[in-house]
């Protein structure tokens, strides 16, 4: 359908907790017209999750599609594109784990966030019907990351040292400072 412009840190949507989407908009056509278009600018922005507040729409809907296989994270499993409606997190692990996350609506940064090792999503699909899958690793990680998005979250929030925020472009050239580190 088309490619939605991404909202940028220090737009006020991204700022605000968005709300659930009723029985009746989980059926309608407009909802499936929003999809359409967050499902066309994940794929333009080369993405694995947007939430609707970072297009501009304080709905509380994420899609997810990562690829899977060998990446700078590990071997990482196969999410199929899934459209998540009204989700919730339940913490599964608290035991926190590290990882360097980029946005979206952050672009050219990184940050160096921990955040709960296994989680458990709730969510309902496209038809009203509930599911849930639990995830461990970067996975949960992913979902956390998408899901603050719902709740006017940024990961740069989630820092706990900021000497961990850094351009892309020297993440790439001097590597991970953490690794260097420990």
């Amino acid at each position: 359908m088309a490619v939605r412009e991404i909202l940028r840190m220090g737009h006020p949507i991204l700022r605000q907790r968005a709300r659930a989407l009723t029985a009746a908009e989980i059926g309608d056509s407009k909802l499936s017209a929003l999809i359409e278009d967050m499902v066309d600018t994940l794929a333009d922005s080369g993405g694995i999750g947007l939430a609707a507040p970072q297009i501009g729409i304080p709905l509380r809907l994420a899609i997810i599609r990562i690829p899977g296989g060998p990446s700078r994270y590990g071997e990482i499993e196969e999410v199929p594109l899934t459209i998540y409606v009204n989700p919730e997190i339940e913490v599964l692990d608290g035991s926190e784990q590290g990882f360097w996350e980029g946005c979206l609506s952050v672009p050219g940064l990184r940050g160096y966030v921990e955040r709960p090792r296994g989680i458990r999503v709730r969510w309902l699909d496209t038809s009203g019907q509930p599911q849930a899958a639990a995830y461990q690793g970067f996975l949960a990680t992913v979902f956390q990351h998408e899901f603050d998005h719902l709740d006017g979250r940024l990961y740069i929030d989630r820092l706990k040292d900021t000497s961990k925020l850094m351009f892309e472009e020297e993440f790439a050239r001097f590597g991970d400072p953490v690794e260097a580190i420990d």
